[in-house]
């Protein structure tokens, strides 16, 4: 089975002008915190195209990823100083 945080990994390193990162807040038409009776959820706008490569469960299809950084990184990306072990 595909590993997908390899095949990002790869793409961000070999293919970064292909990889799309669009902000999930961008998409979201509605959500709901969870209750007794339901799970919490999220409902996405998105084109019809992936819509269908999800449902059809398509293995030759795009990897589609939610992907959660962490405060403490984008606060890092902002900042000029490079701290020990940030170097490659």
């Amino acid at each position: 089975m595909l590993n997908p945080k390899k095949a990002l990994e790869y793409a961000l390193d070999k293919y970064p002008e292909k990889v799309e990162a669009i902000a999930i807040e961008e998409l979201v038409t509605d959500s709901a915190r969870q209750n007794a009776k339901r799970p919490a959820y999220v409902q996405l706008a998105v084109p019809d195209e992936l819509v269908k490569q999800i449902r059809s469960r398509r293995t030759d299809g795009d990897l589609v990823l939610v992907v959660r950084v962490p405060k403490e990184i984008l606060e890092r990306s902002e900042s000029l100083i490079v701290l020990p072990g940030e170097v490659r």
